[in-house]
């Protein structure tokens, strides 16, 4: 029965409006039913050294024969990634194998083969989870509130707690809907509502403007809110067909319902991000590790189950959303986290800058299966 979710948005509807003092949100009753919850980089200048020479054909290392699609992935070009992500590893056996891809010179497919089977040991986790992916989008902006752009892209308040040195929790901040109804005298740059939103969702991306200047929107903090997705509110609530609620068709959906409509269901996401402006160098963001995201091969991954720099191989298969790739198997790093990537089995994809990206990373809603490779002592060549 879905009776009760058309009343939820129209009692969000009712909500939206802003009120002069601020108090707890009405909006706890509204959420109630959901709270609680591209091109590979230029490889690196690299000198002769370290790698075992390679047999012509190269030997199948029994452990790898259980990885679905291992053979098929380009592994030369996942060991040119890994050389430009691994500096990241903190474990001192996979940084002495970093250091070992980093001065080997170009990489034969044969080559790179073998360095992963010689160097690494793949172990399943655990039962299946979900595989999405983000992307860096482009959106439109004004130094200036001007018709469509209406949503202030706001900088970090002075008085956001700081996340606590002993990683505590910090004491509770203003929810979405309270933080939008502030004066925003401060902004630092205006953009449509619904490009905003997802700006958020995404936590960086680059900001375009009517005279063909570029600047990148950097993370800046967020109210420490939990992330809830709007994919499942808009489905139950019939808004949205159950295969097509792709990040496209929500993003549509809100643009076509701009105003009071589309903020009562924006606003179910309590979460919000703020932002600081840096000049567009217009080359792949860094992640949370510190080093730059690789297109196709990066992954934001919860951090208290996974070392940045960690090496996965992704066994993501069985879309649940209408025109996505079938499957996504191969080498990834984890080089960044996300707000609702939490547990073992669960991954976060980056596929790079601009709309294709964008179009594809909003498609992905895969069952994965992880598997972490454990760096082991190589044998001797």
């Amino acid at each position: 029965m879905r009776f009760w979710i058309p009343a939820v948005l129209a009692l969000a509807l009712g909500l939206t409006g802003c009120a002069t003092t601020e108090h707890a949100p009405k909006s706890a009753t509204v959420l109630a039913p959901y709270v609680a919850s591209s091109p590979a980089p230029a490889p690196p200048q690299l000198k002769a050294e370290a790698l075992p020479s390679a047999p012509d054909t190269p030997a199948v290392v029994g452990p790898f024969d259980g990885l679905p699609g291992w053979a098929q992935d380009d592994h030369a070009a996942a060991l040119i990634a890994f050389a430009a992500g691994c500096g990241a590893a903190r474990d001192p056996l996979e940084a002495r194998i970093c250091r070992a891809a980093k001065v080997h010179g170009p990489f034969e497919e044969s080559e790179a083969r073998v360095f992963f089977e010689r160097n690494f040991r793949p172990e399943p986790l655990s039962t299946p989870g979900l595989l999405t992916a983000y992307f860096t989008p482009v959106y439109e902006a004004r130094d200036h509130a001007d018709g469509e752009f209406t949503a202030p892209v706001r900088p970090r308040p002075v008085d956001l707690p700081r996340r606590r040195a002993d990683g505590g929790p910090v004491a509770p901040y203003a929810d979405r809907s309270l933080i939008e109804c502030r004066p925003a005298h401060n902004a630092l740059a205006w953009m449509r509502p619904e490009d905003l939103f997802f700006l958020q969702i995404q936590g960086s991306g680059v900001l375009a403007y009517p005279d063909g200047s570029q600047l990148r929107a950097v993370f800046d903090g967020s109210n420490g809110a939990p992330f809830l997705g709007l994919a499942a509110p808009m489905r139950h609530a019939g808004l949205l067909a159950d295969a097509d609620t792709s990040a496209e068709t929500i993003h549509a959906w809100l643009a076509v319902n701009r105003g009071a409509k589309a903020e009562a269901v924006m606003r179910l996401n309590r979460r919000y991000v703020f932002f600081r402006l840096e000049p567009d160098d217009g080359i792949e963001p860094s992640g949370a590790a510190g080093q730059r995201l690789i297109p196709g091969r990066a992954l934001a991954v919860d951090p208290a189950r996974h070392g940045m720099g960690e090496l996965l191989w992704l066994d993501a298969s069985a879309p649940a959303l209408a025109g996505a790739f079938p499957n996504y198997r191969r080498l990834a790093m984890a080089l960044d986290t996300g707000g609702a990537i939490k547990g073992d089995v669960r991954a976060d994809l980056y596929l790079g800058r601009g709309p294709e990206a964008g179009l594809e990373a909003g498609r992905v809603r895969h069952t994965l299966r992880l598997y972490r490779l454990t760096p082991i002592d190589a044998p001797p060549s």
